[in-house]
């Protein structure tokens, strides 16, 4: 099944709005927070938006935006698994690890 140029178009669309809108939930939590956070909310929608920007990149045969969706989306997903690692060391009471 051949998926249309409309589909496409709109997957990016979203894409680029999942993606965009990880700066609105930072600010917002900033501002609650009344100094500079980066919620966790911040990496699951950079790592969204980058796998489907990837995804529309593949798509258009882009070499430079399937290298920087692919970067971006390796650190994201890394940042996911350090806040995990944090997360479940101090829910055993020990303390993160340095290495």
């Amino acid at each position: 099944m051949r998926l249309s140029a409309s589909f496409w178009l709109v997957l990016g669309f979203v894409a680029q709005g999942l993606f965009a809108s990880r700066f609105v939930v930072q600010w917002i939590s900033s501002e609650r927070a009344g100094q500079s956070v980066v919620p966790i909310a911040f990496w699951y929608l950079s790592l969204g938006g980058a796998l489907l920007l990837l995804t529309y990149a593949i798509y258009r045969r882009d070499p430079v935006f399937i290298i920087g969706q692919s970067v971006g989306g390796f650190i994201y997903a890394r940042n996911l698994v350090l806040i995990g690692r944090n997360r479940s060391s101090s829910d055993d009471g020990a303390a993160p690890s340095s290495g």
